[in-house]
This record gives C-alpha cells, sequence and structure tokens, in this order.
C-alpha cells in the first residue's frame, strides 16, 4: 500500500519538479528501503531467528547496485548544478542587458570584491 505522507512520495508529486530531479528522488527512495530491508534480514539473522535467504540477498544487492548505478549517472549528467548555472547564466544575461557598459562594470568589480572577500 501506498503511504500518501511518504515525504520522498510527496516530493515527487510535487508540481513543476524537473524529471530528473523527481527520478533522482525516487532511486534515493528506492535505495534506502532497499538497504532497510537488508539491514533488517541482518538483525533478524543476528537474533538467531532464521538466516538470509541467499538468493534474495543477491537480488536485492543487485537491484541496490543497479539503483546506485542509475543515481550516479544522473548525477554525473549534473542535474541540479547544471540548471542552477544555466539560472546563473541567464540572470547575468537580463542583468548585462539592463546596464549600460559602465554600471556593468561596476556591478562586476562589487561580485569579485565580495568574491575575494567570501574566499570563494
Amino acid at each position: 500500500m501506498t503511504d500518501m505522507t511518504n515525504a520522498a512520495l510527496a516530493a515527487v508529486n510535487s508540481p513543476n519538479l524537473p524529471d530528473d530531479q523527481r527520478r533522482l528522488i525516487e532511486l534515493d527512495d528506492a535505495i534506502a528501503k532497499i538497504r532497510t530491508q537488508i539491514a533488517t534480514a541482518d538483525l533478524a539473522r543476528q537474533r538467531g531467528q532464521k538466516p538470509i535467504d541467499p538468493d534474495w540477498f543477491h537480488r536485492a544487492r543487485t537491484a541496490l547496485r543497479h539503483l546506485c548505478r542509475e543515481r550516479a549517472e544522473l548525477l554525473a549528467q549534473g542535474t541540479g548544478r547544471r540548471r542552477r548555472e544555466k539560472l546563473k547564466d541567464a540572470l547575468i544575461g537580463v542583468l548585462r542587458e539592463r546596464h549600460d557598459r559602465e554600471t556593468w562594470d561596476g556591478i562586476l568589480a562589487e561580485a569579485q570584491a565580495r568574491s575575494e572577500r567570501e574566499g570563494l
């Protein structure tokens, strides 16, 4: 049964969320669920209740490996970083168009000074 109070589910269903970020949230949730299942099975094994089924464990680890690989591929594409850089580029373009050369040079000098002060 799907729990509608699940934070990951709520985040995935939020409007205006890009598909790549939505998929990243889904992957993180699935990875956490598999890790929890493996940990629960290991705790049961340690209590002496029952051994871990090796076939189940292999399937769980394989699924975990595939999900982690897909997550790494999404991150390598720069899902959030690239979008943020594009927004910054667009913002710079808008500001540059609205200001004359002298004002723009002043804004740029102030930004560089702030960057140096803050150690960026």
